[in-house]
């Protein structure tokens, strides 16, 4: 069950789908699965905060381009 959970915190590091993230295989034992499933929590979470982040600053360039601003 943790290398399950090393393996999501390992996709939900990378930036590119090629990208290859290396964790220590110690976390295994130092983690708890509880610890391990909290930080998936907040990888998702960080990565839905910058989803939104981007998406707002990318329409307001959008607009920008409209009224030709830029």
């Amino acid at each position: 069950m943790k290398e399950e959970l090393i393996a999501q915190i390992k996709e939900l590091l990378k930036i590119n789908k090629d990208e290859v993230i290396d964790i220590n295989p110690n976390y295994l034992e130092y983690f708890q699965e509880e610890e391990l499933e909290d930080i998936i929590s907040q990888l998702n979470g960080r990565k839905k905060n910058v989803l939104a982040i981007t998406g707002e600053y990318l329409d307001e360039i959008y607009e920008k381009t409209k009224k030709d601003e830029i």
